[in-house]
């Protein structure tokens, strides 16, 4: 007999939506008569192994909603990345609490989570459905249109390059802005939003899609400079040398690594500081500023697009219904149909675990520092209503006395 339980969790970085489809899955799985728990996992599949558990069938519809739409992982995450042994200790304890279906939201990582504890129970002959729901700011993952997480994420990068662009135009000089991104450039692109009239930054932007030359960033930002009197530039955390090395790591040998042996890039400074120290030792532009929005664009409050609340919800919801009714196991996939709709697909999880999508050539401007027209047509529907917009002065100058007279 059917146990009637259920769980989810939450791995990776946390976004400003992923709540919405915790909410999405605890609150459509109330539609089901035969799911009689729904639990929800402390941390991400540590959570699972530690058997920490929350009983979200205990919790009310009013602080769900709130809950929904609260920033970050309501339930806690993990950076864990699970082996066949992690994964097959995961399974033992689904098992023990008789769970028979598995919903984990989040990326790369977590699909392949998924499609391992999928394995494991196959293997054993247990009754397990387990379903992948996408997360990642990153817009990485593959057979996907777009991520829930990343719309918010965008949101705020073109809001803050908005910003920036504005700063940089009253007191001119040169504004370096890193990014997240280590191999997709998609969140950086989205500075690009930020352009309303054409002398407007970022001039130019750079992405890990396309090999980084310093002699040739030095070069345009120069160009840039002497056509502008300023010069604004979005910078991948990512990008890289053709052999495929972190800028980062050539320009600084001492830099920090993560517990998997990379190049730790969002929780540090060091990029946008080696390329402002570039930039002033061999440009001799003295006013140079640089900052790394590092983890601000994941959770960031008060800015979320209206539309990536929604999907976010939405894949939560198909979720439960694609466990309950397709009986296939699988990932929710995003894709976009007509002037701007979708609809949700069940894609099989090896298509897309431990897989990485990056911005498609067309994306991406000839010249290897700017994006095209197609790509901003992609991302503007994604934004979300609501867009603050900026105006200029259009008063005429007055004419000049004393510089006539001379």
């Amino acid at each position: 007999m059917a146990s009637g339980k259920i769980l989810v969790a939450q791995g990776g970085g946390p976004t400003a939506v992923i709540n919405q489809s915790l909410v999405g899955v605890a609150l459509e799985a109330r539609r089901f008569h035969q799911i009689e728990r729904v639990y929800g996992a402390r941390h991400g599949v540590r959570g699972i192994l530690d058997e920490d558990f929350l009983d979200l069938s205990q919790e009310n519809t009013h602080n769900l909603e709130l809950v929904a739409a609260t920033p970050s992982s309501a339930l806690g995450s993990t950076r864990d990345k699970p082996d066949e042994k992690y994964c097959a200790e995961i399974f033992k304890v689904l098992r023990a609490h008789r769970i028979e279906h598995f919903f984990y939201i989040g990326g790369n990582d977590s699909s392949d989570t998924v499609r391992i504890v999928s394995l494991e129970a196959q293997k054993a002959g247990y009754p397990l459905r387990a379903i992948h729901i996408p997360k990642t700011v990153d817009n990485d993952l593959v057979g996907n249109d777009h991520t829930p997480g990343f719309p918010s994420a965008a949101r705020f990068v073109a809001q803050a390059f908005a910003g920036a662009n504005l700063d940089n135009a009253a007191l001119t000089g040169v504004y370096v802005g890193v990014v997240m991104g280590r191999h997709a450039g998609f969140l950086t692109a989205a500075a690009k939003m930020a352009q309303k009239f054409p002398d407007d930054g970022p001039h130019l932007v750079y992405l890990p899609e396309r090999t980084f030359v310093l002699e040739n960033f030095l070069m345009d930002v120069k160009t840039t400079y002497e056509r502008y009197g300023r010069c604004v530039i979005a910078v991948s955390e990512g990008i890289h040398d053709a052999s495929g090395t972190p800028i980062a790591s050539l320009l600084k040998k001492d830099i920090e690594h993560d517990a998997h042996g990379n190049v730790q890039l969002s929780g540090t400074g060091a990029l946008a500081d080696l390329l402002c120290d570039e930039i002033k030792a061999r440009l001799n532009i003295k006013r140079v500023r640089g900052d790394t929005f590092g983890y601000l664009q994941r959770s960031f409050l008060g800015c979320v697009s209206d539309v990536d609340q929604r999907e976010a919800r939405e894949v939560g919801e198909k979720a439960v219904q694609y466990a309950m009714w397709s009986k296939r196991d699988g990932s929710v996939a995003i894709r976009r149909n007509g002037l701007y709709s979708v609809d949700y697909h069940l894609q099989p999880l090896e298509a897309v675990a431990g897989k990485t999508r990056v911005m498609e050539d067309a994306f991406i401007a000839a010249g290897g520092n700017d994006v095209t027209a197609a790509f901003r047509a992609y991302l503007q529907p994604l934004l979300g209503s609501g867009m603050p917009d900026i105006h200029r002065l259009r008063a005429p100058q007055v004419e000049k006395i004393l510089a006539l007279k001379g």
